[in-house]
């Protein structure tokens, strides 16, 4: 009973998902009001069930600690993305939302929630550490895993993409394979910083980075505190499968609905892809601004830049698939505006990220960039 009682809001996206299925048809029918109705009901379920996963994927992060912590978290916000996606594109969606979404998705988070995180954690704590490794590490996998699979597509032949698709697909798997047995293996301090057990207190937390004794990172991996809503492994990963699955099934008929609903409205293309990037990111958003606030800015980076490396490195060589298995290619390569954000933001991160610090500035640029991303997307380019 207490395990029912604690993952009651699951009720509420298992019921908007046995109601959906049941009136999908006269929703459509009732027209394009209630058709965009529905599907904004929809997405507040699937944001209510991607909560829950992200909630239980927290619980297995606390007990395992990081790395493997922003791993688990990162890997379950691109697994409801992918689902999100396939889903999608077997709705006929556009052929540029692989694309757009990914775009989106790292725009979302190195200049979204990076961004905004330590801004509002530079204002309270001044500068705040991390291992600068990490940022290196981390930008350098995106550059070249984005230039890979969505710059370089626009100088390949239409007849000869199948053979870049399947090289992209190894290029990916081969990028995250190393990158992962780096991150968990010899090198996994990269992505740890060590901080001092004892929380500050309110008077010296305005104090800043200088109240940290260890102003460069320590190359032993901290210890992740006590979760207070520790559960069994078992539950967590249940509650997890049964919340990506249910996910999906929101998402198939959330996709018929939008689809339905923005048809001949003349709304931004890319605002599907928003949407996506920002229903797999919302428990990640809530997760690295906590960490900011309570000055652990190497969780946050590990949540941003890994969920963006995630995003590009995981959903790509699933879509290419998809693309090769279907014969029907997706358009990949990014359009020059789009080229010149990635390019700004990335420039910027390695910037920022070189010097093991954050601070309130820092995340003000990036943040701005988010807010031009925004800007961008809405007239249309």
């Amino acid at each position: 009973m207490s395990l029912i009682r604690q993952e009651r809001s699951l009720f509420i996206p298992i019921g908007m998902a046995i109601i959906a299925y049941l009136v999908e048809h006269t929703i459509l029918e009732a027209g394009q009001a209630a058709s965009l109705i529905g599907a904004a009901l929809l997405v507040g379920a699937i944001v209510i069930a991607s909560m829950r996963v992200a909630h239980h994927a927290e619980i297995l992060a606390h007990k395992v600690g990081d790395p493997y912590g922003t791993m688990i978290l990162t890997l379950s916000a691109v697994a409801v993305e992918v689902i999100i996606l396939a889903i999608m594109m077997n709705n006929e969606a556009s052929p540029t939302l692989v694309r757009d979404t990914i775009y989106s998705a790292v725009m979302l988070d190195i200049n979204g929630i990076l961004g905004l995180a330590a801004l509002i954690g530079g204002l309270k704590h001044g500068e705040q550490p991390y291992n600068d490794d990490s940022g290196k590490t981390y930008g350098v996998m995106i550059l070249t895993a984005m230039g890979i699979s969505m710059i370089v597509p626009e100088f390949i032949p239409r007849d000869k993409w199948q053979y870049y698709s399947l090289y992209t697909i190894f290029a990916m798997i081969a990028l995250y394979a190393l990158f992962l047995r780096m991150q968990v293996g010899t090198h996994s301090y990269f992505f740890s910083y060590s901080y001092p057990t004892r929380e500050p207190s309110a008077e010296e937390s305005g104090a800043g980075a200088d109240d940290n004794p260890s102003p460069r990172p320590s190359h032993r991996p901290s210890h992740a505190p006590s979760h207070p809503h520790a559960q069994s492994t078992a539950v967590s990963i249940a509650v997890i499968l049964f919340g990506v699955v249910l996910i999906g099934g929101l998402a198939e008929v959330m996709a018929v609905l939008a689809d339905a609903g923005l048809e001949g409205t003349g709304a931004p293309v890319a605002l599907t892809a928003i949407l996506v990037a920002a229903i797999s990111a919302a428990p990640e958003i809530l997760t690295a601004l906590r960490a900011a606030l309570r000055n652990r800015m190497q969780a946050t980076v590990n949540i941003a830049m890994g969920a963006s490396l995630s995003t590009v490195i995981l959903t790509v060589p699933v879509m290419e698939g998809i693309a090769l298995y279907t014969g029907q290619p997706f358009v990949m390569a990014m359009t020059p505006v789009q080229t010149t954000m990635v390019a700004i933001t990335l420039i910027a991160a390695a910037i920022n990220l070189n010097d093991g610090e954050t601070n309130a500035i820092e995340g003000m640029t990036h943040f701005i960039l988010f807010t031009t991303f925004i800007m961008l997307s809405f007239i249309g380019l």
